[in-house]
């Protein structure tokens, strides 16, 4: 499908390119550095107030959001122009939130701004915008699988001017960061209605009383700055204008922003696995092993040639999906949005795995940043979506075009309801 990229979007690139020249790469190990002191205390790194005033100054900030009100700070983009800008920025894992593009806040901003009240919008939105805080996304629990977004179940009741939340949630990344100030919560305000529509959101302060946390995961040993905390309600009592939408939205809000949060994911790691490619090359040419370069092994040479090859048809295949997102919309788009998050991250990991062969011992040790490009890419196996479900939901669709009465259950009392297995 033709597609083409604008004036602007071209331009901006280019801008993003320089920056991640002028100060992105030149301050990678003192970012590190910082990173290594306030990680263990979820503190943040200094560096990166510098890194935002530069971004601002030239014009880099808040490129992700297509439908941003006017008045916002910020550039508009497709999804389109935005894809290679976020390939670079994924390059590097400070760089998005040098420019405020990352992820969770992301997709948090656009929600907030779609369906937030003014207030919510002047209390989290504002800031998020500014990049003076941060936020997660409240949503996996740790005793349902939550592949099944409907079987949320912490409990946000009514209870006059307030609703009242109770339950646990964990994987809500970024949590313990001393800048985080929102959640954004996903839980059952009606059991008794249809599956879709039991679920709502709202945000809710990370200061609110009854709120306390529990485990902090590592990821393959990895721990983050924020973590990956249980978080524990109790009583927690929020207004009720802090309800994101309408109550039994919270599915389809869901689905709205797993979206193109899904899309970043991937734009981002084609940048990873440039990387990759990267260090696999530079280590190739730097080492020698039998009397000749690791470059001049055949088997090496068949790695770069399939990692070139494999990244360029991942490239091509994400931007087709946000030409689409553009052109006919998201939901329209659900089958290429969930085969890019499938094919995306498992291309990255063949990548970063032949990188860290070649780097030899030394590739699974803290001295390169293979070994937790890695794990970070392996996690996007799961998050947002593991890949049996968005499998299941390509195939569903594609058997759909042959038997339109197919149904993934079969039950006597008759069809299965045909959206209760479906997640875009």
């Amino acid at each position: 499908m033709p597609y083409e990229f604008t004036d602007q979007g071209e331009a901006l690139l280019g801008e993003v390119k320089r920056f991640m020249d002028d100060h992105i790469y030149p301050n990678e190990a003192e970012y590190e550095e910082q990173y290594n002191e306030v990680a263990p205390h979820h503190g943040y790194p200094p560096i990166l107030d510098k890194l935002k005033a530069a971004a601002r100054e030239r014009g880099l900030w808040n490129l992700f959001i297509p439908h941003l009100a006017p008045d916002a700070p910020g550039t508009k983009l497709s999804n389109l122009d935005y894809s290679p800008i976020s390939e670079q920025l994924g390059k590097v894992p400070f760089a998005s939130e040098s420019l405020n593009c990352q992820a969770p806040d992301t997709g948090n901003m656009e929600i907030l701004n779609l369906y937030g009240s003014e207030r919510v919008k002047r209390d989290f939105l504002s800031p998020l915008l500014e990049g003076e805080i941060r936020s997660a996304f409240s949503m996996t629990e740790p005793d349902v699988a939550s592949s099944d977004a409907t079987n949320i179940s912490l409990r946000i009741e009514r209870d006059g001017g307030d609703y009242v939340l109770n339950g646990k949630k964990w994987f809500s990344s970024g949590a313990l960061a001393d800048r985080c100030k929102v959640l954004v919560v996903m839980g059952k305000t009606d059991p008794s209605a249809s599956r879709h529509r039991q679920q709502s959101m709202i945000a809710v302060p990370k200061d609110a009383k009854g709120i306390s946390f529990g485990r902090d995961p590592h990821v393959f040993g990895f721990g983050d700055r924020g973590g990956h905390p249980e978080v524990i309600y109790e009583n927690v009592r929020i207004p009720a204008d802090n309800l994101l939408g309408e109550e039994g939205g919270g599915f389809a809000i869901s689905q709205a922003r797993l979206g193109p949060g899904r899309i970043h994911h991937c734009m981002r790691s084609i940048g990873v696995a440039e990387r990759a490619l990267e260090y696999m090359v530079k280590r190739s040419l730097d080492r020698s092993t039998f009397g000749t370069l690791v470059a001049q092994k055949g088997l090496i040479q068949d790695w770069i040639a399939e990692s070139r090859i494999e990244i360029d048809m991942a490239r091509e295949y994400v931007l087709r999906t946000a030409h689409l997102m553009d052109t006919i919309g998201n939901k329209a788009a659900a089958t290429e949005i969930s085969g890019i998050k499938v094919a995306v991250p498992n291309m990255a990991l063949k990548v970063i795995d032949r990188a860290i062969q070649v780097h030899g011992a030394g590739g699974v040790t803290q001295y390169f940043p293979l070994a937790h490009m890695w794990a970070h890419m392996r996690t996007l196996r799961i998050a947002d979506g593991p890949d049996e479900v968005h499998k299941m939901t390509i195939a569903r669709r594609e058997i759909l075009k042959h038997d339109p009465s197919f149904r993934m259950t079969p039950t006597s009392g008759g069809p299965a309801d045909p959206q209760v297995f479906t997640r875009p």
